[in-house]
């Protein structure tokens, strides 16, 4: 059974919200496009690290192949909460590969922008991607993959409770899981 995510995600600092094709078109076409759509602003440097261009064909390619009940398995924007003094501002992606394959796996990803980074975003980022992808009962185990030498991912990673598994013998990354905990 295929079950509906939701398209807003909440944490303490972050709101992540669930890309749909009209986003990645505006993301692909202008930056300020998707900052109209987001309702929030999104720095001249856009997109942050790993989430390119290719990442962002994708996301769109998979959006377009499987219409609505892709939305939720793969982008979420994170969007830094807005104060009176400060304005919201998109901060970074972060979401999964597609929905859980055999056995129940999905992997996740997430990219910070180089402003926001090492003040505990990626953290909150990773954090509810787990969560959410935990609502899905089909969901037995999320992995990710990070390089050896991006020591801040691997700090996110391990501080999410995943564990180290493996190093991928031609890729050279290292492979990351968390288990659902079936006791609760």
């Amino acid at each position: 059974m295929n079950e509906a995510k939701p398209v807003r995600l909440s944490a303490n600092r972050l709101e992540l919200i669930a890309a749909t094709l009209d986003h990645v078109y505006a993301e692909l076409e202008a930056p300020e496009s998707l900052a109209a759509l987001l309702n929030t602003q999104v720095e001249p440097e856009w997109p942050p690290g790993e989430y390119d261009r290719d990442a962002q064909e994708f996301f769109r390619d998979r959006l377009k192949e499987c219409g609505m009940s892709a939305v939720g398995w793969y982008c979420w924007y994170a969007v830094r909460r807005g104060s009176p003094d400060h304005p919201s501002v998109l901060i970074g992606a972060g979401g999964y590969f597609g929905p859980p394959g055999e056995g129940g796996i999905v992997e996740i990803g997430f990219s910070i922008m180089p402003a926001w980074q090492n003040l505990g975003y990626a953290t909150e980022l990773a954090e509810l991607l787990i969560k959410n992808a935990f609502t899905d009962s089909r969901v037995r185990k999320v992995i990710a993959h990070a390089t050896p030498m991006n020591l801040a991912s691997c700090k996110v990673l391990k501080r999410c409770g995943f564990k180290y598994v493996s190093r991928d013998e031609e890729s050279g990354n290292n492979l990351y899981e968390i288990m659902r905990n079936m006791s609760a």
